[in-house]
């Protein structure tokens, strides 16, 4: 691993699980680190383990677009310069549900926010910044119906976080070739199944006691770390990992129309310009 000092760390999901764990590891090697959380209490909590100084956190709800452009909002006047973006927050949710904006849930918090948190900080990218995306594995089998993105014809929990996911990596695959000449980097990653809290909030309890059984998050927060700081893939982009090793994702999700078109919708959703 590289050292990060004087360099700014922004990371959602960074309270618990694998963004925790990848939030202090990066602060131990210097990093500077900005939390964007929904919980006040566990922020304050993580903040305080962090080795350094100058640490940060934001509160939002990663669910609301117009939360994710707030929350950036403060992030980019008090940072003008970002070095590693972590797009890690996610959710899953045994029924469906709608947030007051009209977005389903899952859909809104796994792509849609990293997807607008990624615009919003553009402005603070600089030559050798970083943007990696926690995807999963889930994307295998996965498919995008593009007349129904928010599954609001057919609902299970499992299959959206899966569509959700697909929809990382292509959000990937996009997002690097479009700042192909910026010096700008974008990868993806799969962590591993590993025991956390995650799917225990509102989501699937079955899925959530499967997780139990999984890897630490230690382990699971590695390839985060290594394409966070590692001088080897200072220059890779548009790659999905695992183990810290690049890996191939599914069919559909190596489909370049489709990662255009899914930016294209992803833009609208979120009120841009393409």
């Amino acid at each position: 691993m590289g050292s990060l000092d004087n360099k700014v760390v922004v990371i959602t999901g960074g309270t618990s699980g694998i963004g925790e764990v990848a939030a202090r590891t990066l602060a131990g090697m210097g990093a500077q680190i900005v939390l964007v959380a929904r919980d006040a209490g566990r922020a304050r909590t993580t903040l305080r383990t962090l080795a350094g100084i100058g640490h940060a956190s934001y509160l939002a709800n990663l669910a609301l677009m117009s939360e994710v452009k707030r929350v950036a909002a403060f992030i980019a006047s008090a940072q003008p310069r970002i070095d590693v973006l972590i797009n890690n927050a996610g959710s899953m949710f045994a029924e469906r549900q709608v947030t007051e904006e009209g977005l389903e849930r899952t859909f809104a918090t796994n792509h849609m926010a990293y997807f607008s948190m990624t615009h919003e900080l553009r402005g603070c990218f600089v030559t050798g910044t970083r943007i990696v995306c926690t995807a999963s594995d889930v994307h295998r089998g996965a498919t995008l119906d593009f007349d129904d993105l928010q599954s609001s014809k057919h609902y299970s929990g499992l299959t959206v976080y899966g569509k959700s996911k697909l929809c990382n990596v292509l959000f990937t695959v996009e997002l690097a070739r479009r700042l192909l000449e910026t010096g700008v980097t974008a990868n993806c990653l799969h962590p591993g199944v590993v025991a956390t809290r995650f799917a225990s909030d509102g989501g699937d309890a079955s899925v959530a006691s499967f997780l139990r059984s999984g890897i630490t998050p230690e382990e699971g927060a590695k390839t985060i770390i290594y394409l966070a700081s590692s001088p080897e893939v200072a220059n890779v982009t548009g790659q999905y990992f695992y183990q810290s090793r690049p890996s191939t994702p599914s069919k559909e999700a190596q489909d370049q129309n489709a990662a255009a078109r899914l930016w294209v919708e992803s833009a609208r959703l979120a009120g841009l310009e393409d």
